[in-house]
This record gives structure tokens, C-alpha cells and sequence, in this order.
């Protein structure tokens, strides 16, 4: 007999990612809506495993783990478990969350959605929660297009449907709708394949064996495409569940498996079936010889038949007398009564050329790999030096494990170049761990540590940054840490979050850089000025924690006080003089000399430091009158009043007057600072 397995049996990588997913899981339990795969096998696995199936999302509570399966559901499911804040791992299948997708954006845009599928398919149903369940559901290709009335309609295929009879349901709408239609041929690449192969198969061998779950959509279909070609077509759950007697009247038989359906199912199918068809006893040998071959890294149950002082003597298959060295016995210390010929030992095969060498040491190995690899499996994240790289990415060792890589996973974002790589430690998470006789490998990924670090990272700033919005608000006096300078201010760290302080909120007296008010790493009190919770912004100002220069005045300035300044600024009338930062006085400029002057500068020049006698104070208009003439010493001989020309009786009415007025073409209620801005 002929017997041709499907090139694409076992797992679909959907199914895979789905089971490999659940078992990774630590929470306990882990609840599925739905069950995961059509596999009885599997789901019984799972339940063991602690996985408990549910009907309903009702039933979960808050901080429960609830997983979705491949087939999705519907919008509304996830909005109401992310309100009961339920732990969700969404394992809906790519295929199926694009077609999600298309339903949810032509809805939005006014198109009735049609879906080709079987109408209670958990994967319809979870489409149609995608268009508020507004969805026209056709089940075959024989559709009425009648009962359509929109203007426009967009089509999707349930993934797992016969290719051939949405084509077919397809013409349906060319020849019946003449209206705006868009179609999206969301069938699963995987499902197409699978469905060519049972094709192929079917038309070319006499009998065909489907595999899978009675509920599983995707084997039923295989199951019609192998029976319009092979009438001699069954279909089974398992490998239980088929008669062998049955297949040795057929010459050639295929086998084909639903996507949920394990390798090894198909795998022992084919190996029951290969048993039943030994027709001689030259075929019987050689099956038999080919199932007890020993292969290096089996591990096996031998017979001590002697303990000498070398080791021991083991019967395998209570024929062949085989020696077992002392050095390869799991003690520290080889004492020949610990042994007791007639006791059966494990040991595994070391190498069976040029002669069979066992080792029940190595037994103690493989148990301490197989707990790492029920680890490795688990999750856990190991340290791995990279040795090389390759095309797709960076190898290495993790004790008896190879280790790969891809260049997709070593970080978040693109990586160019590869051998920067070599030599260096990655933390590495397995994504997927092989582990048997002939090959230990581990494919893993750094980038999904760093993914899950950045997002607790982000978590924990989310966090942080709404415990500060809620507790701070405009006009709230805080503390602060000044962390940096920037030309347009300082940031400030307060409760953990950046804010700015504008440089025009440093100082009453202007400053040229925030270095000329803080220190940094000093602590200072600030006001908030602005919250901006949507923008994440904070303003604060500190100078409006700070009196006013003139605030002070009064109470540090008095007529007849003498003071020091300097000259800032010379103009027609006098010159101002900075009694500190932010005051300045008037010195008119008959205040300035007993001789008469015609321009204050030919005295002054800005910069000169000089003393002057307050002559008035008025706060309210932030005036200082300053006299440098009051300090000085009169002229010996004075001019009689009668004596002067008039005009200079003349122009000294005109400075009594300027001196209390500060010349009439100066405003008398204009402030110094009005005047500097002039």
C-alpha cells in the first residue's frame, strides 16, 4: 500500500501560536471563551493543564485572565471585558482580525455588510459584532440577492470556506447586483493550501483519511473537497476512531489534517497504518529492526546481570551483554553493593558506533534538560552569547541548546547591521523551544523583553503622570528641583514630572539667562501658572512668589537719604540712575551741577557711578527725584537774583518747574519705566 501524507499537517501557525500562548500562561486559571482548538485530545490536555472553557464572557470577574481563541468576537465583547478590567490575551487569527478591519470601516462608511459563512461560525458571529450585528449573512452559493436593498454592499468570506464556492457565490453578485460592490477574499492562505492539497490527493489515490474535529470548520471542508473526488473518503476525531482493516483493500490511501489537528496524530495514522500492511516475513523483520533500532540520545531500560569492579554488566533485551563503566554510573563514589544484579536501571545511548555505549549519568542530564526545557518552554528569560551571525540573524549557546535569533526580535526597530552583535550577551525570552533526542533548539527574541520592560515603563509613567494631574492645580504654591537650563527658561522637577518655568517669570527685573536666579539641583518654591493635563504640560513662575522692587521702597528709601547708583540712561531732561535692580531715580538736570547746563551728557555718561541725595519718594507712581548738585559744594561767589539776564531767571523758573514735574512734555503720572519704554 501506498500511503502520502499532506505536506501541510499538524498545526496551522494560528492554532500553534493559540496552544503554545495558553501554555505559556502563569495565571491561574486561565479561562477560554469558546474552545480553543477542535481537538479533543488537545482541549482534554489544556483542561488538565488547568484551562477552563467557557460559553460566556458573563461568568469572568475583574483581574481574571480570559483567553479569546483564533475565531474573535465581536467589538462590543472587548469594550465590556475592558471595562470589568478582565485580563484579555487576544489570540484572534491575523486573517481573521483584517477581515475585522474591512467590516468595521465599510460600515462606518454607510456599506451593508455581506458575509459568505456559516451563520452560527463563532468567527460569522464575531464578525458581524463588528457592524453592530447588522451583517446579511449567506451560508451557500445560492444566494438572493433579492432581499438586498442597499446602494452598496461590501462582501468577506469567512476564512475557513471552500474557495470554490465563494467563487461561485460571487458570480452571483456580478449577474444579480448592479449596484457598488466591494469584495475582499478574506479566505486564510493556509485553508486555500490545505484545500489544494486534499484537491490534488484525492484525485490521485483510492481511498483518503481526514483527520480532525468534528466541530472544526476547515476539516469539514477538506472533508467535501476529498469526497467529490474519492468516494472513498473518511473522516475521523482521531486515530482511534479509524477501522484499519478497512484501507488494506485499497492500493493507495492520503492523508490530510484540519489545521487544529497535532502532527502526530497524522504521524501515527500513518505508522498504524504501515504496521498493518506487513505482508512477509522478510518486511516484518525489517519493520521490526527499523522500530528497535537504538539511536544516540534514546534513553532505555537495560538489566544489570553483574556488578564487577569496573562497572557493571547490563542485558538488553535480555540477550545482548553490554559493559557499563564505572564512570559512567550516577554516583560520586562507585561501591559495588549500592548495585544488585537482576535490578533494571535507565540509561541513555551515548553512541552505537563502532560499539553501543550507555550512561546512566547522563540520565541526571537529560532531567536537569528537561526541567530547563519545561522552563525554557514556560518563558523563562536566559543570557546568551551570540558566537555568529547568518542571513536571517544571530546564533549561539545555551548549554546543550542551539540558539537562534531572527533579526526581526534582537530589538524594537530595524536592525542593519548584524556582527556589532557577535560577541555580546542578549537576554533572550524562547518563542518557540524544540526538544528532542536529535535536536534542542531554541528560537527566541529580545525585542519582547525590551517591548515588555518599555511598556511597564510606560505603565508606570501613566501612572505617575495622572497621580500628579490629579494633584495639582492652577495658582497651588509647590517645591521643586531645578534639573536643566534652556535659553527659554529652566525645567524644574516637581513630584517626579517636568515642568518649565518661562524665563519671564524668573525675575521682576529681567534676566539674561535663568543661571542669574538658580542653581542647579537647588530646591525653590514656584506658583502654577497653567495646568495642561491633554498636553501633559505644566507651567510655573517664580518671580510672582517675589516682591515687586517697588513693593520695598517705601520703607527703604526716604527724602534726604543719600544713595549710590549708577547711570543707565541720559535723555534730554536729566539721566536716570539705578538705585538697585528694577529702581531707578531722576536726576534732572538742573540737579546735576551749579553751572547751567544745556545737555545733561556733557556731565554724564552712562556707566558712571555717582551718589545723589533723594529729593522725593512716590511709590504710587514709582518716581525717585535724585539730586548730585544737593551733595556738592556751592560756588563761592553767587550772582545777585537782580544781576542775571532774564533769560537765565527765565530758565531757572523753567527748572523749578521741571523738577517737580519732570518737564511738562513729560507726562506727570508716566512712571519711570514708561519713560525708559519711550
Amino acid at each position: 500500500m501506498k500511503i502520502t501524507i499532506a505536506k501541510s499537517n499538524g498545526f496551522c501557525k494560528g492554532v500553534q501560536r493559540a496552544v503554545d500562548t495558553v501554555l505559556s500562561l502563569k495565571d491561574k486559571p486561565v479561562y477560554v471563551l469558546g474552545e480553543l482548538i477542535h481537538n479533543e485530545g488537545v482541549l482534554q490536555m489544556l483542561k488538565e493543564k488547568g484551562v477552563i472553557t467557557l460559553e460566556s464572557p458573563d461568568s469572568v470577574k475583574d483581574g481574571d485572565t480570559l483567553v479569546i481563541r483564533s475565531h474573535g468576537v465581536g467589538k462590543a465583547i472587548l469594550q465590556d471585558l475592558e471595562r470589568k478590567n478582565v485580563k484579555v490575551v487576544n489570540l484572534t487569527c491575523p486573517f481573521v482580525i483584517k477581515t475585522q478591519k474591512i467590516v468595521e470601516e465599510y460600515y462606518n462608511k454607510d456599506y451593508q455588510i455581506i458575509i459568505f459563512g456559516k451563520k452560527n461560525h463563532p468567527e460569522v458571529v464575531g464578525l458581524n459584532g463588528w457592524c453592530d450585528n447588522t451583517a446579511i449573512v449567506f451560508e451557500n452559493e445560492n444566494a438572493d440577492f433579492s432581499l438586498v436593498k442597499a446602494e452598496k454592499i461590501c462582501v468577506v468570506a469567512q476564512t475557513t470556506v471552500s474557495k470554490e464556492k465563494f467563487a461561485e457565490f460571487l458570480k452571483k453578485i456580478d449577474n444579480s447586483y448592479a449596484k457598488t460592490v466591494e469584495i475582499f477574499e478574506t479566505i486564510c492562505y493556509t485553508t486555500l493550501e490545505r484545500q489544494k492539497e486534499a484537491d490534488k490527493l484525492s484525485r490521485e489515490n483510492d481511498a483518503m483519511i481526514v483527520i480532525g474535529g468534528t466541530n472544526s470548520s476547515n476539516t469539514k471542508k477538506l472533508f467535501d473537497i476529498c469526497k467529490a473526488n474519492c468516494q472513498n473518503t473518511f473522516l475521523v476525531s482521531s486515530p482511534k476512531g479509524l477501522d484499519y482493516k478497512i484501507l488494506n483493500r485499497y492500493k493507495s490511501v492520503g492523508i490530510v489534517s484540519g489545521a487544529s489537528t497535532p502532527k502526530n496524530e497524522s504521524m501515527e495514522v500513518y505508522l498504524n497504518m504501515s504496521e498493518k500492511n506487513i505482508n512477509t516475513m522478510d518486511e516484518a523483520i525489517e519493520f521490526l529492526d527499523e522500530k528497535k533500532a537504538l539511536k544516540r540520545g534514546q534513553k532505555i531500560s537495560v538489566v544489570i546481570s553483574q556488578v564487577e569492579d569496573d562497572g557493571l554488566k547490563v542485558y538488553l533485551d535480555g540477550k545482548t551483554d553490554i559493559t557499563l563503566s564505572k564512570d559512567q554510573l550516577a554516583c560520586e563514589v562507585y561501591n559495588k553493593a549500592d548495585y544488585e544484579a537482576g535490578s533494571e536501571i535507565e540509561v541513555v545511548v551515548m553512541a552505537t558506533k563502532p560499539k553501543l555505549v550507555l550512561s546512566q549519568k547522563q540520565i541526571l542530564v537529560l532531567k536537569e534538560e528537561e526541567e530547563l526545557a519545561k522552563e525554557l518552554q514556560e518563558g523563562k528569560i536566559i543570557n546568551v552569547k551570540i558566537d555568529a551571525k547568518n542571513k536571517g540573524g544571530l546564533t549561539g549557546k545555551f548549554g546543550s541548546f542551539d540558539v537562534f535569533v531572527p533579526a526581526r526580535e534582537i530589538k524594537i526597530g530595524f536592525v542593519s547591521d548584524l556582527e556589532k552583535y557577535v560577541g555580546k550577551t542578549l537576554r533572550i525570552k524562547p518563542l518557540k523551544v524544540e526538544y528532542t533526542n536529535r535536536k534542542k533548539e531554541i528560537v527566541g527574541s529580545q525585542k519582547v523583553i525590551l517591548e515588555a520592560e518599555k511598556a511597564e515603563r510606560d505603565a508606570e509613567k501613566l501612572a505617575k503622570e495622572e497621580a500628579f494631574f490629579a494633584s495639582i492645580a492652577e495658582n497651588d504654591v509647590v517645591t521643586g528641583t531645578v534639573a536643566r537650563f534652556a535659553q527659554f527658561g529652566a525645567f524644574v522637577v516637581v513630584n517626579g514630572f517636568d515642568c518649565l518655568a518661562h524665563v519671564s517669570d524668573l525675575s521682576w527685573t529681567g534676566i539674561k539667562s535663568p543661571a542669574d536666579v538658580f542653581e542647579i539641583g537647588k530646591e525653590y518654591d514656584f506658583v502654577v501658572l497653567k495646568v495642561d493635563k491633554e498636553n501633559k504640560k505644566v507651567s510655573i513662575g517664580y518671580k510672582q512668589l517675589q516682591p515687586k522692587p517697588w513693593d520695598t521702597v517705601a520703607d527703604k528709601y526716604n527724602v534726604g537719604d543719600v544713595v549710590t547708583g549708577k547711570v543707565v540712561r541720559i535723555v534730554s531732561f536729566g539721566a536716570f540712575v539705578e538705585v538697585e535692580k528694577g529702581i531707578d531715580g531722576l536726576v534732572h538736570v538742573s540737579q546735576i551741577s551749579h553751572e547751567f547746563l544745556e545737555n545733561p551728557a556733557s556731565k554724564l555718561k552712562v556707566g558712571d557711578e555717582v551718589n545723589a541725595k533723594i529729593l522725593g519718594v512716590d511709590v504710587e507712581k514709582e518716581k525717585i527725584t535724585l539730586s548730585i548738585k544737593a551733595l556738592l559744594d556751592a560756588p563761592v561767589k553767587e550772582v545777585k537774583e537782580e544781576e542775571k539776564p532774564k533769560k537765565e531767571k527765565k530758565a531757572k523758573k523753567e527748572d523749578d518747574d521741571e523738577i517737580h514735574g519732570w518737564t511738562e512734555s513729560a507726562d506727570a503720572g508716566v512712571s519711570i519705566a514708561e519713560l525708559l519704554n519711550k
